[in-house]
C-alpha cells in the first residue's frame, strides 16, 4: 500500500470515528462529514491519474458537487435547529418530539 493510499484511508477512518464517538454538537458532526468527503474527493482525484483512465476524470467533480450540496443542507439544518432549539447540541434533536 502506498503512503498516499494509507493517508486517505486513515483520514477517512479518523473522520468516521470522530463522527461515531464525538456526537455532542451538530457542527462537529458536519465537520467530520466534510472531512470524509474531502478524503474521498482527493482519493477520487488521484485514482484516474494512477490508472491512466481518462473516463473517470469527471467523477471528482461530481463528488465535489454532492459535497457542496451536502454542506449547504447541513448548514441549513444547523441554522434551523439553532433557531428552534436554541443550541446545536445533538441530544436536543429528537425526531419523536417534532
Amino acid at each position: 500500500m502506498s503512503p498516499s493510499h494509507l493517508s486517505f484511508y486513515s483520514a477517512f477512518t479518523l473522520s468516521s470515528l470522530g463522527l461515531a464517538f464525538h456526537r455532542t454538537h451538530l457542527i462537529s458532526a458536519l465537520l467530520c462529514l466534510e472531512s470524509m468527503m474531502l478524503s474521498m474527493y482527493i482519493a477520487l482525484s488521484i485514482w484516474p491519474v494512477e490508472n491512466q483512465a481518462a473516463s473517470f476524470a469527471l467523477m471528482p467533480v461530481l463528488m465535489l458537487t454532492f459535497s457542496a450540496c451536502e454542506a449547504g443542507a447541513g448548514l441549513a439544518m444547523l441554522v434551523a435547529s439553532t433557531r428552534t432549539h436554541g443550541s446545536d447540541h445533538l441530544h436536543n434533536l429528537n425526531l419523536l418530539q417534532c
